[in-house]
C-alpha cells in the first residue's frame, strides 16, 4: 500500500496539504485537509516533498559561452600516483537537479552507478523492478576501482519503493571464494528524500548504498559420506525422485485467518499476520519445489498489511517471474497471483 495513516500527503489540484485518517480501499482514501476530511483516490495526491521535487521546470536561458581556442587551454598538471583502497561494491545514485518557477532546485531523474571499490572484477547480473515488474535488466562485468554506468530513472518512480537485484559472480574464479553472491536493494521515498538534503548539506555528488563490503568465502562442504551411512543401516533416498514425498502443493491458497486456526480470537494482530506468512511461505515453497507455472493467494483487501508483506516477499524471489493484484470476479481486489520462472 502506497499510504498509511497518518502520512503527510498534498492534494495536487489545489496544492492544500493534509494527511491520510483512513484506507478505504486500494484506491481510495479518506484525507484530512484544514479540519475538514472527505475521500480521495490516490492519484489525486502525493506526498509533499515529491510534489516539491518533481515540478515542472523552467531553465532560466543561459548566456553564450566565450569560445576558448586549443592553445588557451591550460596544460593539466601530473598528479602523483593515488593509493586506492578498497571499500565494498555500491550503487550510488547521482541526482540530477534542474530550477523550478522559483529557482529553488528539483531532482529531475537518478542516474545509478555500481562502483567497485576493490582490486577484484566482477561478473553480475542486474535486475530492477517496480511494483513487482521487471523494468530493467543487464548482464555485465565491472573492471577493479571503476565505476559502472547501469541507466537512469525518473525521481517520481523513487515514489513506488524500486527494488535493485545483484548477482555477482569472480570474474576470474577462486577456489576459496563463492561461486556467486546475491544481494538486493529496495529504496524507501523518506529515506530517499533525507540523504539528498544531507547529500547537498555536505556537498557530497551522490547518494550511496553498500552492496557488500567483501566478496564471500565459499561455504564449507558438509556432504556426507553416503556410502558408510548406508553401510551402517541409514536409508537413502534418491534426490532426483524427492519431489515424489512432498507433500502436494495447492494452485489456490487462502490466507483469511478463520480459514487458519479456530481459536485466532484470542491472537493479537502481530500473532495473526505471523501465522498468515508462514502459511503463505510454506505454500509458495511448495509451488516452487512441485515447479507449478502459477500461485493465487487470497489475502483479502482490510488495511492491506498482509497484502503489502506479501508481495515485499516475491519481489526478491528470483522464482518469480511477475505477479499482480488487478480486480477478479471471484476474490475482488481480495488476491494477488504470482508467475514463477524455472
Amino acid at each position: 500500500m502506497k499510504y498509511q495513516v497518518g502520512d503527510e500527503i498534498i492534494v495536487l489540484h489545489s496544492n492544500e496539504e493534509g494527511r491520510v485518517v483512513e484506507i478505504m480501499s486500494d484506491k481510495m482514501v479518506m484525507i484530512e485537509v484544514r479540519g475538514v476530511k472527505f475521500p480521495a483516490y490516490m492519484d489525486q495526491i502525493d506526498f509533499p516533498y515529491f510534489q516539491r521535487f518533481t515540478k515542472k521546470k523552467l531553465l532560466p536561458e543561459k548566456k553564450p559561452e566565450p569560445k576558448v581556442y586549443i592553445d588557451q587551454v591550460p596544460k593539466e598538471k601530473p598528479r602523483p600516483n593515488q593509493i586506492q583502497v578498497a571499500d565494498g561494491v555500491w550503487l550510488s545514485f547521482i541526482p540530477k537537479f534542474s530550477l523550478d518557477d522559483f529557482n529553488d532546485e528539483v531532482v529531475e531523474l537518478l542516474k545509478i552507478h555500481l562502483v567497485n571499490k576493490t582490486d577484484r572484477a566482477y561478473k553480475f547480473v542486474y535486475t530492477q523492478q517496480l511494483l513487482g515488474r521487471t523494468e530493467f535488466e543487464l548482464v555485465n562485468e565491472v573492471m577493479p576501482f571503476h565505476d559502472f554506468y547501469l541507466h537512469d530513472i525518473a525521481f517520481e518512480a523513487v515514489n513506488d519503493s524500486p527494488s535493485f537485484a545483484f548477482d555477482f559472480s569472480l570474474a576470474t574464479p577462486e577456489k576459496k571464494k563463492a561461486p556467486h553472491f546475491e544481494t538486493n536493494l529496495k529504496l524507501k521515498p523518506k529515506q530517499v528524500f533525507r540523504k539528498i538534503e544531507e547529500m547537498k548539506e555536505s556537498n557530497e555528488p551522490s547518494v550511496s548504498y553498500q552492496l557488500f563490503k567483501v566478496y564471500p568465502d565459499k561455504a564449507e562442504d558438509n556432504t556426507l559420506d553416503i556410502g558408510s551411512l548406508a553401510s551402517k543401516g541409514f536409508k537413502i533416498y534418491d534426490a532426483s525422485k524427492a519431489r515424489q514425498h512432498l507433500e502436494p502443493a495447492r494452485s489456490v491458497v487462502d490466507l483469511h485467518i478463520e480459514k487458519l486456526s479456530n481459536s485466532w480470537g484470542s491472537l493479537s494482530n502481530l500473532e495473526i499476520l505471523s501465522m498468515q506468512l508462514h502459511e503463505f511461505e510454506k505454500w509458495f515453497d511448495l509451488a516452487i519445489a512441485h515447479r507449478q507455472p502459477s500461485l493465487i493467494v487470497i489475502h483479502g483487501v482490510g488495511a492491506g498489511k498482509l497484502r503489502d508483506e506479501i508481495h515485499d516477499i516475491v519481489k526478491t524471489r528470483r522464482e518469480v517471474k511477475n505477479f499482480i493484484n488487478q480486480y477478479d470476479p471471484r476474490f475482488g481486489y481480495g488476491a494477488t497471483e504470482i508467475f514463477f520462472q524455472y
